[in-house]
């Protein structure tokens, strides 16, 4: 083990510890994430991302990227070259160990035919709904199929038939001969071969029409490869007598152990690739990527830090409980990481004029501010204060009891990094709606109060002159249900939908030190928030920002 681990263990460590102190598999550690490329990676993954590459780290072992590519109808290149930057991202290597379960059609195929030499698998010709028929249920056991019995020869020789396109799409699977009366309803016949026309394998093209099954290909994918320890997720701990049947029947070199662990079900969230697939096919949201969606892009996107996520994934733990881990845990993850590396600037979100009318007109002057208050090597920038500026209009009452530290009017308050003022008047549109406050300034108070004065209150604020325009995206949880997808109430969990999950500002106004933004980079907004430029959106001249998370979490009070 590395002798930088100082992580505290769990069942899996327990289990690979033992294993290394009788010495199997001769000592090594050798694991892998095997996604379907079927969809983008979404935060449950990155659990798995984190813990088998984390294991192989502290090891000193191996994790290898598989992509279990086993149904081109719903695979693409895009998903491949979408999961591989997630894993980058996230801050992990596979080195020279990237494989596809398609590297092994041949061996697959090869092993089919083994199975059928040794009665332990057949051609069946039952529809599909026949075969849900003779499954039975999970209080009644199934029944043989009628084709069960054919000969290996004529199963041989239909299942080349089968590969050289000779029958139609459902009209045969090639099935294990185990048990139809098992308890264990994946042990009743399982399906290993399909028929697949028209379609075209990211990675084979069309050089097959029958596709093997994800059960039978897993398990012999992960014995190819070598790898010692094979953990999953709990939903596939009823497939582990199947994954071992398999690998016994075989006969491989290789014994890899199955080891499942809870999932992760986050609160507000979806964790279901297919749900996700529905938001996105269904425009519901804009894509894969939206900020407001549970995939790894578009927390990406939003700014979430890929080192907040591991250590969401770190303090969560590894258990075999299914639980519900609280989106608390993750925004905290998120606010922890950002106030200590983000830098700081100045957004008004809803801006109000100010004009301070006893300062020089047409006179810029160039304040210090610090880009964090806590890290002096982040330095410090230059924030243009003029007789103009915005404020934010919720910073603002005309009247308000001593509980409100903003400003009001006839009292004071401090501009952040500038001086007091103090409201003198309040204009008003036709329709009553206050558009300019004229304030005065008091030139002694830069950086200090003046001896006996006391100002509760400090607000932010942008020069007028000198403010950007930008575009801020409020993102908020997409859904107000903290489990959206199993809620027995209700069919479909779209009525979750939060309705102010997005909330888009076209008058803010950002500091001009904000003109020449690098997309992705995240910034405090003082007082509001973490910001990101859009990686999407932003660039010169056209300011995006998304929300990232707010300063302190306000889901727990809407909660109570």
């Amino acid at each position: 083990m590395s002798e930088e681990t100082t992580k505290p263990n769990n069942f899996i460590r327990n289990i690979i510890n033992a294993d290394l102190e009788v010495g199997k598999n001769d000592g090594r550690v050798h694991t892998r994430f095997p996604p379907e490329p079927n969809g983008y990676l979404h935060i449950g993954h990155a659990k798995s991302i984190c813990l088998n590459f984390g294991l192989a780290n502290d090891y000193n072992g191996l994790c290898n990227l598989r992509f279990d590519d086993t149904n081109p109808q719903k695979e693409n290149e895009e998903f491949v070259k979408a999961i591989e930057e997630d894993v980058r991202w996230l801050g992990f290597d596979w080195q020279d160990r990237l494989f596809f379960s398609s590297n092994y059609f041949e061996q697959l195929f090869d092993y089919a035919v083994q199975l059928i030499k040794q009665g332990d698998a057949y051609v069946c010709d039952l529809s599909a709904e026949q075969t849900r028929e003779y499954r039975g249920t999970l209080t009644e056991p199934g029944k043989n199929s009628p084709y069960r019995d054919r000969s290996i020869e004529e199963n041989l020789a239909l299942f080349k038939r089968m590969r050289a396109g000779e029958f139609a799409d459902g009209s045969k699977l090639l099935r294990a001969k185990i048990d139809m009366a098992s308890p264990n309803v994946n042990m009743r016949d399982p399906a290993l071969y399909r028929i697949r026309h028209d379609v075209v394998h990211h990675q084979t093209g069309t050089e097959w029409c029958i596709y093997p099954m994800y059960d039978y290909t897993h398990c012999i994918s992960d014995a190819i490869e070598g790898i010692t320890h094979s953990i999953c997720t709990l939903e596939f701990a009823d497939h582990r007598p199947l994954y071992n049947w398999f690998l016994a029947r075989l006969n491989t070199d290789s014994r890899p152990q199955q080891i499942e662990f809870s999932r992760l079900n986050l609160q507000y969230a979806i964790t279901s690739k297919r749900k996700l697939t529905k938001l996105v096919e269904d425009n519901i949201v804009d894509s894969w990527d939206d900020p407001r969606m549970s995939t790894l892009s578009g927390m990406r996107r939003r700014g979430y830090p890929a080192a907040a996520i591991r250590e969401f994934c770190e303090r969560i733990g590894v258990t075999k409980a299914d639980n519900s881990v609280e989106m608390e845990i993750l925004d905290a993850c998120i606010r922890e990481n950002l106030n200590e590396h983000a830098p700081r600037a100045m957004a008004v979100l809803d801006p109000v004029k100010v004009v301070i009318t006893n300062y020089p007109e047409g006179q810029t002057e160039e304040l210090i501010a610090p880009n964090h208050p806590q890290n002096e090597s982040m330095g410090t920038r230059i924030v243009p204060f003029t007789r103009e500026l915005y404020i934010d209009r919720a910073d603002f009452k005309e009247e308000a009891n001593n509980k409100f530290k903003r400003l009001v009017k006839d009292k004071e308050v401090r501009l952040r990094n500038a001086y007091v003022i103090r409201c003198d008047e309040v204009i008003k549109d036709e329709k009553g709606k206050i558009v300019e406050l004229l304030c005065s300034y008091d030139p002694a108070t830069l950086g200090a109060n003046p001896e006996g004065r006391k100002v509760k209150g400090v607000i932010h604020w942008v020069s007028v002159e000198h403010g950007i325009k930008a575009q801020v995206r409020i993102y908020d949880r997409l859904f107000n249900h903290p489990h959206p997808d199993s809620d027995k109430e209700v069919d479909d969990f779209t009525v979750h939908l939060n309705p102010q999950s997005l909330v888009t500002l076209t008058t803010s106004v950002v500091e001009k030190n904000l003109a020449t933004v690098q997309p992705g980079t995240v910034y405090q907004f003082e007082r509001e928030g973490y910001f990101c430029a859009d990686s999407e959106l932003c660039e010169a001249g056209n300011l995006v920002f998304n929300r990232t998370v707010t300063l302190r979490d306000t889901w727990a009070k809407i909660a109570k």
